[in-house]
């Protein structure tokens, strides 16, 4: 029994480890990938958006293999603490601007602003919330913690490339109504796409958002 119990702690450690490494390709993958999108923006080389496009899938999968060999290593849902959130939500968002901005919208521009935030939220996770897989504490295990979190999870993922949208939308706004429109602006969306977007981020984003507010209540009572 002994021997069986220390093969699943190196298990674990193993699988922990792998999390660690995924997590590290998918960082610093997005911030490749954010760097060719940015010049992208200013050149509009189509290469360079097909690489780029490529190199952040590379980094959704690692992200993907990260989160799963997280929950590997500690035998739970991998989102039961703000690193693992952190994790999880950039993955989402990333995904969001490839499949639903780039996918559905056809709009190349905004994916490298998705993906700054997702490194952003990645670095701060690794330096200042990183802690070692583990079992929950007692307070969180519940059957009611998947709901809710997998809820906030897509609301919050939804209203950040609604943020993005918007702060876009108010810039070029802003240019527009000064008569002043920069090179980079002249190759961001119109108005009315940025809208739409941000229309539908929050249509989605605001239902997603309650539920998840609406299930924590019922999880804490």
């Amino acid at each position: 029994r002994r021997s069986s119990e220390g093969a699943d702690a190196v298990t674990d450690l193993q699988w922990a480890r792998i999390s660690n490494d995924a997590f590290n390709v998918a960082l610093f993958a997005y911030i490749a990938a954010m760097l060719g999108y940015f010049v992208f923006l200013a050149f509009r080389r189509e290469a360079v958006w097909q690489v780029s496009r490529a190199v952040a899938v590379v980094g959704v999968v690692a992200n993907l293999v990260s989160i799963v060999a997280r929950g590997l290593a500690a035998d739970r849902v991998p989102w039961g603490n703000m690193y693992e959130y952190s994790s999880l939500l950039a993955l989402l968002v990333v995904v969001g601007a490839l499949v639903v901005v780039e996918g559905v919208y056809k709009v190349r521009s905004l994916t490298g602003f998705a993906l700054m935030f997702s490194v952003l939220t990645m670095a701060v996770a690794v330096s200042f919330l990183y802690v070692g897989p583990g079992p929950l504490v007692p307070a969180l295990n519940s059957y009611w913690l998947p709901v809710h979190v997998i809820l906030l999870f897509f609301g919050n993922a939804v209203f950040a490339v609604a943020f993005g949208a918007a702060i876009m939308y108010l810039l070029m706004e802003k240019e527009l109504k000064r008569k002043r429109m920069g090179a980079i602006f002249k190759r961001l969306p119109s108005l009315d796409v940025l809208d739409d977007i941000n229309y539908r981020c929050m249509t989605i984003g605001f239902p997603l958002l309650t539920l998840g507010i609406i299930t924590g209540s019922i999880w804490a009572e």
